[in-house]
């Protein structure tokens, strides 16, 4: 943070009212941040438990002891919904979207300061919340992160399953709020807010990300909200949203009449679909912002990309149903979802030709985000192959619940997403810590990052095709997936070596928030409005990717009048 800033925050009270009640959206910006890195380090720690018991099954885990069944699923629910909600959500969304979106529109601060500083708190409470399920009587939840009923319903149904269960409620409901406040202020900003000259068709590609996602978090998590709510009804006051009628519990019939569990899958997928275009449209904002920058070209086909990106979030909202070709869902139900999710490639395939149409024939610098948003394309095309295949009902009765999915769904969402958290860390680093992040480290930590996303997860795409079921602490008793024993070793090893890119990731990170020296203004020679602040004018002058490929001053920022 540049000097002037801190003298301007300086004069807004307390050192409490300054960096914890701030209002300042660069501040809550860097809480966002380290709340999603504290987050990343308890699910990447709770995921490497998992790997270390699926590996050598019967051995003590270091630092968690014995993984008994139950704790294995308290392990699993707990890294999903750590890494899908508190990672994946608030990192390339709340803690990048509010600190760069009112600087690239040319915006003071957000629309509604104050409300943008309660979405902070209520989300920074709902992670507190989530984190004591770990500590009460049974534990954490062991139902998954998907929470299907009526095991999810029932308090009784198994350990985990009382209060570490209602905690769980409790924290997405208040996570819910908090998404709301955050998507309200992202969208009235955008609309509101804009210098003048910044027209819609100037807006940068990662603003249009974020816009685009506040109207999915809007929507999604209303949903979410309605159906935990439904759900802790159910569970607590007699109502029978989920449970059916008729359902035995420990040998006693239960009071329940007539609830549908298919209804908790509707609602809780019609949020879990829109989810993975919340985690990764930002990341395809980013991808082509950075692309373009060490291109040194112009975005390849900038409206497209817009419309593009506009159809991803219309389409998200009705392909929820592909997540459920085997709950009995009537074969032409299937056939609509399945042709929605193949149409949904359309706009994610536009997207791809764009950005290889972005580098194509550009003067390419491969620093070190730039070498992130090309592993981003990379996985993402990778783990978007398998998409196509499990839109078909057919071969997804067989694939569905097994390690095939686990492979597709971490590839397109959850690494992928991270290479774009990470090309952005490093490129936006000077501007949001007033310093670089080593060169040599960050490709260092990119080549162990992209090895390891690739060695861990392409081999579940081989546990999938042979059988090997999700969700089960150990199957080395039965007799067909013995022999895949050292292929899991292999992935295990595998997220090791990824976990240890990671460390290098965090020294470089607080090694460069120790140093003394700023950076330099405009490192990367961008364009856009955070780096290079409106002219005298005060008017957006134009685009945001105007560079001339081979020009001694390659790039005209938005808001230079020459």
């Amino acid at each position: 943070m540049k000097t002037q800033e801190k003298s301007q925050l300086a004069k807004q009270g307390s050192w409490a009212r300054r960096y914890l009640f701030s209002r300042n959206h660069k501040v809550i910006g860097l809480q966002y941040f380290f709340l999603a890195l504290l987050a990343a380090v308890i699910g990447s720690a709770l995921s490497l438990a998992m790997r270390w018991h699926l590996a050598w099954p019967g051995s003590q885990v270091p630092l968690f002891g014995e993984v008994t069944p139950e704790r294995y699923l308290a392990l699993l629910t707990m890294h999903g919904t750590l890494m899908i909600f508190f990672v994946l959500t608030l990192a390339p969304q709340s803690a990048l979207g509010n600190y760069l979106l009112p600087l690239q529109l040319g915006a003071r601060e957000m629309a509604f300061p104050a409300l943008n500083m309660w979405s902070f708190w209520v989300t920074a409470l709902s992670f507190a919340v989530m984190i004591a399920a770990f500590f009460v009587p049974g534990g954490a939840p062991t139902s998954g992160w998907t929470h299907y009923a009526p095991l999810s319903a029932i308090a009784s149904a198994g350990p985990g399953q009382g209060w570490g269960m209602d905690l769980w409620l409790v924290s997405i409901a208040i996570f819910c709020l908090g998404s709301a406040m955050g998507a309200i202020n992202f969208a009235t900003t955008t609309i509101k807010s804009r210098a003048p000259g910044m027209t819609w068709t100037r807006l940068p590609l990662t603003c249009w990300a974020w816009f685009v996602n506040s109207f999915l978090i809007l929507g999604a998590f209303s949903v979410l909200l309605a159906a935990a709510i439904m759900l802790f009804f159910d569970r607590h006051f007699g109502s029978s949203f989920f449970v059916p009628a008729g359902l035995v519990v420990s040998g006693q019939l239960s009071g329940h009449h007539g609830g549908s569990v298919l209804l908790w899958q509707h609602l809780f997928w019609f949020f879990g679909h829109p989810e993975v275009y919340i985690v990764i449209l930002p990341g395809m904002g980013i991808t082509s912002h950075l692309l373009s920058n060490f291109s040194r070209k112009p975005v390849f086909g900038y409206r497209a990309m817009v419309y593009a990106t506009i159809a991803i979030g219309v389409l998200g909202f009705g392909i929820w149903g592909h997540h459920m070709f085997t709950s009995g869902i009537s074969p032409v139900q299937a056939f609509a979802f399945s042709n929605l999710t193949l149409a949904i490639g359309v706009p994610s395939a536009l997207k791809v030709f764009n950005w290889l149409g972005t580098m194509l024939g550009g003067q390419l610098r491969f620093q070190t985000p730039m070498l992130f948003s090309i592993g981003f394309v990379s996985l993402f095309i990778t783990g978007g192959l398998s998409g196509p295949l499990l839109a078909q009902p057919v071969l997804d009765s067989y694939l569905h619940n097994t390690y095939f999915v686990v492979a597709h769904f971490h590839l397109i969402m959850g690494m992928a997403s991270l290479f774009a958290v990470f090309a952005a860390t490093y490129f936006w680093a000077p501007l949001m810590l007033g310093r670089r992040l080593s060169e040599p480290l960050g490709k260092i930590h990119f080549w162990f990052t992209f090895i390891g996303a690739y060695a861990t997860f392409i081999p579940m795409h081989l546990l999938g095709m042979a059988g090997h079921p999700r969700q089960y602490a150990q199957l080395t008793e039965v007799h067909y997936l013995q022999p895949l024993l050292p292929l899991q070793r292999f992935i295990t090893w595998a997220a090791l070596l990824t976990t240890a890119g990671q460390l290098i990731f965090l020294w470089n990170l607080f090694a460069a928030l120790l140093r003394e020296k700023e950076s330099e203004a405009n490192p990367w020679q961008s364009t856009t409005l955070e780096w290079i602040p409106l002219a005298e004018s005060g008017q957006v002058q134009r685009g945001p990717y105007e560079f001339i490929p081979g020009a001694a001053s390659d790039f005209d920022p938005q808001a230079d009048p020459a």
